[in-house]
């Protein structure tokens, strides 16, 4: 697996877990629709938390949250979509973004955006 690879496997992980320190039930992880994917699907509070974490190992270029594109979020809210009818969900549904990065340490640092977008801005 490319370095990249193992990183972002570990920045989920990492988001994973610290989600379920704040309360979060994982529900899934890596669900994945056609060609979309969804790193965590989590629930709280009786709300359905869709979950996309983005690492990078600088923030020279951009910030991780950055990278979340609009057609990335199309994407997103497709999977969603499929995810909610497949295990017929009506719960409340979130979209949130979780930022890994390095901190001067080389520590990783995880910021969590909550309600990062809507499912309106897909369009």
């Amino acid at each position: 697996m490319a370095h990249h690879n193992d990183f972002g496997k570990i920045a989920e992980d990492l988001a994973a877990d610290y989600l379920q320190k704040k309360g979060y039930k994982i529900l899934v992880r890596n669900f994945r629709f056609q060609k979309a994917e969804i790193d965590i699907i989590a629930e709280k509070d009786n709300e359905i938390i869709i979950i996309e974490v983005k690492a990078r190992s600088t923030d020279i270029f951009m910030l991780p949250h950055e990278a979340v594109t609009k057609t990335k979020i199309k994407s997103i809210v497709s999977a969603a979509n499929h995810y909610l009818e497949e295990f017929n969900k009506n719960n409340e549904v979130r979209f949130d973004i979780i930022s890994v990065l390095p901190d001067e340490n080389k520590n990783l640092v995880i910021d969590h955006i909550t309600d990062a977008f809507q499912a309106f801005d897909a369009n």
